[in-house]
């Protein structure tokens, strides 16, 4: 009777936790596709007893903890012979054809182009029980329909487009070594490495390798730095949590260490980097609830279009980018960054003050009226990206009424983005009322 006390105990304790949580998991270990990933890892020498794949509801697919761990403790330790490289990819039957190739290939493409050759096995890969769980497609911008690039911020849109347009340049730059490719496929060339099975490759490859610097290798150019990881690679990341991850060469092993350790039926997590939202947008298409480190980005054309008045502006804006002072300037939940606010007060001093703006730019401050035009300044700019967001809100709301699951799936990820700007850019623009209140409580003392 005690034993089944404990166990009830336990158990209404767990949905407690997961009750509270909000969260809902569904373990993926007896699925087919789970069940001969792990026998093919085993197969290579690993061994997972304390994590297991799970569907969260709120993340996806991730790992759950079976056991505690403890501050410390090894998370997971992957052999090298479950790493996929690109020395896997020379010694495979492709190896004889990237070694012949010249100008050689980068590591990048040998790793895609491997990954759509296996797929297009299929079950005769060797690695066909990693590319089954791999998924069929991504949320990043390198798949972004042209209206979903529409409501992007106008910076990260940018930087999606170039995306978007280097995949492309990667494809299309490499045809004839794709068709030396014809004699281990089993169907034309064409119709194998298509663009968009390229993209698949390269969004695999860029959102789930991990960093593992490899030897040199004449057959290959450029810096070699990527390793798929089999099931390591389902660890979600949350910015909070500490690891400690690289490949121990005296194990033979790539390590992921905790440091703070993580309850027992708890999802498993790294860090991927002190990455704002923006960013894990762009490289792993998803965006992060509560992440400390996100901010929202004041681009050079926000800031002509907010000062277009200004007869000095285009001398002001030549200055501050020979000075690299036009970059990474934000706005955060806590308030204005200190280079923004730095460079709107060489923009509140007239040209005459010329020989000052060096100073200013090194942190001397300016007069009270024109530390008050800065702050106002600073205003004006949140409020015109918190109209731009609240309208990029409206389409998208639009948007998921019309669109396949596909699409919808990367509104989904810009609507997290966006929305997480809009509170951002309130919470700001409630510093910067408070940072206008006390100035002039310090002007007009009671």
């Amino acid at each position: 009777m005690g034993g089944r006390c404990r166990r009830s105990g336990r158990a209404a304790r767990r949905r407690r936790q997961k009750k509270e949580s909000g969260t809902q998991s569904v373990s993926l270990c007896h699925q087919l596709q789970y069940v001969r990933l792990m026998k093919f890892l085993h197969q290579r020498g690993f061994t997972s007893s304390l994590l297991q794949p799970v569907f969260f509801t709120d993340t996806d697919r991730g790992l759950q903890t079976v056991r505690a761990i403890k501050p410390g403790q090894l998370l997971i330790s992957l052999p090298e012979s479950c790493l996929l490289t690109t020395s896997t990819v020379l010694d495979s039957y492709l190896g004889q054809y990237v070694k012949s190739w010249n100008p050689p290939i980068s590591p990048l493409l040998a790793l895609c182009v491997f990954l759509v050759c296996e797929r297009h096995r299929s079950e005769q890969s060797e690695w066909f029980p990693y590319i089954e769980v791999l998924p069929t497609s991504y949320t990043c911008p390198a798949y972004f329909t042209d209206d979903v690039m529409a409501v992007l911020p106008s910076c990260v849109q940018r930087q999606a487009l170039e995306q978007r347009e280097a995949v492309r340049g990667l494809h299309s730059s490499n045809q004839d070594f794709f068709r030396s490719l014809q004699p281990v496929l089993s169907q034309p060339v064409e119709e194998v490495l298509t663009y968009e099975a390229l993209r698949w490759a390269w969004c695999s490859v860029n959102t789930r390798s991990v960093f593992m610097s490899q030897p040199p290798s004449h057959f290959l150019s450029g810096l070699d730095v990527y390793a798929l990881a089999p099931f390591l690679d389902l660890l979600n990341h949350q910015p909070a949590v500490q690891v400690k991850a690289s490949f121990n060469k005296v194990t033979g092993c790539y390590e992921i260490r905790s440091v703070s350790g993580t309850l027992q039926y708890q999802q498993a997590f790294i860090n991927y980097g002190s990455h704002d939202n923006q960013r894990l947008l762009l490289e792993y298409g998803f965006v992060a609830p509560c992440n400390p480190h996100s901010v929202v980005y004041v681009d050079s054309d926000l800031l002509c279009d907010v000062l277009r008045s200004d007869r000095g502006l285009a001398q002001k804006m030549k200055f501050l980018r020979e000075n690299s002072f036009l970059n990474n300037l934000t706005v955060s939940s806590e308030g204005p960054s200190w280079r923004l606010m730095t460079a709107l007060r060489l923009m509140s001093l007239p040209q005459t003050l010329y020989h000052h703006w060096k100073a200013v730019l090194l942190g001397q401050m300016v007069c009270e009226d024109r530390e008050r035009w800065s702050i106002q300044t600073a205003q004006a700019l949140c409020q015109q990206l918190l109209q731009d967001t609240h309208r990029a809100l409206d389409k998208i709301s639009h948007l998921l009424c019309q669109c396949d699951q596909s699409t919808r799936d990367q509104l989904n990820v810009v609507r997290s983005l966006r929305q997480e700007e809009r509170c951002i850019l309130g919470s700001c623009l409630k510093v910067l009322q408070g940072m206008l209140r006390e100035r002039k409580e310090v002007v007009m003392p009671t």
